[in-house]
């Protein structure tokens, strides 16, 4: 293998692997302020690529422009959720144990009703579209332009979220509500506006990864799941809690993945993940970088 096919092996993976962390940051928050399982991660994933694609094919409107409208969307559809179904349920869950449980029925359940009501309105075919499909040259490397707008994108939220979540007084509300949310409360720390907060953001981030991921992947209404389970993988292996970890842990995933397809056929990706979420269950439970914290 030469050089240049080495380094567009490892770009590949940069890039798949900086929206992997993208997607695990957005679950990471919820799970990490909420203790809510949302399996329901990817169908809102999907949700963010069909809506990129019909502004696209319909008015035309640039995936760089509608990801503005689309992270407004699908955080207002986040908050919606938040506010009528899993208030209620965090008020009258008499356990962490028993949040979790009931989060991960609704969140099934949402997913079932997204997927249905996609493939009720748009059929289950697969769709897709061209855009910034020209090619640039990166240290050799032939690149296409919106597969670096993704890795752009990707790599400056997640680092915008680790720094808000480590340098500013709502990232500290944040982490004091995940370590000890009753130390919390006696300092200040309004627990409803974090979770809507932590909610609507986890569903913003879904959003724009479905954006970015609908410019260059065929979408369909049951795209979603694959998505989420690669979301867990990254969070498992970078450690609950910890942003830089999703980061990190997306980037390798990303690069196991691209590695392992390079030396080996498509066939085995998920066969490669799969073992690599396992061997990180086995040796490091609490994930490489050790216990996630924000």
């Amino acid at each position: 293998m030469d050089l240049t096919r080495i380094l567009q092996v490892l770009f590949s993976g940069l890039i798949i692997g900086g929206i992997y962390a993208l997607i695990a940051v957005g679950l990471n928050m919820i799970y990490g302020t909420m203790r809510l399982l949302n399996i329901a991660h990817g169908e809102v994933i999907m949700l963010g690529a069909y809506v990129t694609f019909w502004l696209y094919t319909l008015y035309g409107i640039s995936p760089l422009v509608s990801v503005v409208a689309v992270m407004g969307l699908s955080a207002a559809l986040g908050a919606l959720i938040c506010r009528w179904i899993f208030f209620p349920v965090i008020s009258t869950s008499k356990s962490v144990a028993v949040l979790e449980s009931n989060s991960l029925l609704i969140f099934y359940g949402l997913s079932i009703i997204f997927t249905n009501i996609s493939s009720l309105l748009w059929t289950t075919d697969a769709r897709g579209y061209s855009y910034l499909t020209e090619v640039v040259h990166v240290l050799g490397v032939p690149l296409m332009k919106n597969r670096l707008w993704a890795l752009g994108l990707s790599f400056f939220v997640c680092v915008f979220f680790y720094v808000l979540l480590q340098k500013t007084m709502l990232g500290k509300a944040i982490r004091a509500l995940i370590q000890d949310k009753d130390a919390s409360l006696l300092v200040g720390v309004n627990p409803d506006a974090i979770y809507y907060f932590s909610f609507s953001m986890s569903f913003a981030l879904a959003g724009l990864a479905g954006c970015l991921l609908s410019m260059f992947y065929e979408m369909t209404p049951f795209m979603g799941m694959p998505y989420t389970i690669t979301a867990f993988i990254v969070i498992v292996l970078g450690g609950l809690g910890n942003v830089l970890g999703s980061l990190l842990g997306g980037i390798l995933l990303g690069l196991v993945e691209t590695v392992g397809v390079s030396l080996t056929s498509p066939g085995w990706r998920p066969i490669l993940s799969y073992a690599l979420f396992i061997l990180i269950i086995v040796l490091r439970p609490r994930g490489i970088f050790g216990k996630g914290v924000y």
